[in-house]
């Protein structure tokens, strides 16, 4: 079994980031039997298909990849890498392009959400990443990916795009690529904002306390957490009594979600009490759980050297595990490489 997944390095790292994905790749990585290996990378050459910043693309890029560690991911039993440092993700994404169809790449969503009304103005990156999103897993010969509900389109274009090319240039018996399986994490957490239960946590909303940032220290965190949005009644007994009460199911899904626990066995410990009591606790084991990780993630990024070794440590081993499935490609396609 062999595991890829990407994350697109953004900076102000918040708790809706750990609880929704990074939390859920240290799980794998510690449940893989032997034999089998999760290879993590960050998204910087996909972060180009939109208007950026260079300056802030690398520091958002090392914040990431210091986070990810913080966080529990292991450089030693898991290969942690940028895109930038494994070329032949690009290579791959132009030998790829001779495969993908027009056509399949004007049904990704995505890109009608990103051009909005510009899709003329759109850049072309943006319009054929989802080829480099294949070439990103294909290339490992990856056997699953972890995909939420807006990527599966971009997984299901990575699984055509290989058996299209396994038909047109290689055999039954000894195929090119390898078609990747979805793996959706059940208990995936959807973290929503603390001035607004009906919308994610977000690095872009302008209010500092809508969200709990990674490097926030103890007293802002039980700050922000007592000012958080709720309403004047009780907590219920179940879950059930929740509906229609977004800010309240978002203080109690973000408890469970901490301490790894239902939200029924949550209500069952508070319900009945008012927000005065419930909010104090849930500032407490914010502080608890993310306090380690801050600690850890400050300490990563006043060690650049510390950084640079890591990432350059996995963009080594990724350019190993690639190799093969590069030159295969370009064998199948019949290009004269010497």
């Amino acid at each position: 079994m062999r595991v890829v997944s990407g994350i697109q390095p953004t900076g102000n790292l918040h708790l809706g980031n750990y609880l929704g994905a990074i939390r859920n790749w240290v799980r794998m990585q510690d449940e893989l039997e032997d034999g089998s290996e999760c290879l993590f990378f960050l998204a910087d050459l996909h972060a180009i298909s939109m208007p950026h910043d260079p300056a802030e693309l690398r520091r958002a890029t090392l914040e990431m990849a210091a986070a990810l560690v913080a966080c529990g991911i292991d450089p030693d039993r898991s290969i942690l890498f940028n895109q930038a440092q494994v070329p032949a993700h690009a290579e791959l994404q132009w030998l790829l392009n001779g495969t993908a169809r027009m056509g399949w790449l004007n049904r990704m969503t995505q890109f009608k959400d990103k051009s909005g009304k510009n899709r003329e103005g759109a850049s072309a990156a943006l319009f054929t990443y989802p080829v480099l999103q294949a070439a990103d897993v294909l290339l490992y010969q990856a056997t699953h990916v972890p995909v939420g509900e807006d990527q599966k389109q971009h997984l299901e274009l990575a699984r055509d795009i290989a058996q299209k090319f396994n038909n047109d240039f290689a055999s039954e018996a000894a195929p090119v690529f390898t078609l990747p399986d979805p793996i959706t994490p059940p208990d995936a957490a959807r973290i929503m904002s603390l001035r607004d239960g009906t919308a994610k946590m977000s690095k872009s909303d302008p209010s500092e306390m809508s969200r709990i940032n990674l490097t926030d220290d103890a007293d802002t965190i039980m700050k922000k957490v007592k000012k958080a949005k709720t309403d004047a009644e009780p907590l219920p007994s179940d879950a059930a009594g929740l509906g229609g009460r977004p800010e309240a199911y978002n203080l109690v899904s973000i408890y469970g979600a901490l301490a790894g626990t239902s939200i029924d066995a949550v209500l069952a410990e508070f319900g009945g009490q008012g927000f005065g009591a419930f909010k104090p606790a849930l500032g407490e084991l914010m502080v608890q759980v993310i306090a380690p990780i801050t600690t850890r993630f400050r300490a990563l990024l006043e060690d650049r050297e510390a950084l640079d070794a890591i990432l350059a440590k996995g963009a080594a081993r990724a350019r190993e595990r690639g190799a093969p499935t590069l030159a295969a490609t370009y064998e199948a396609l019949g290009l004269v490489r010497g």
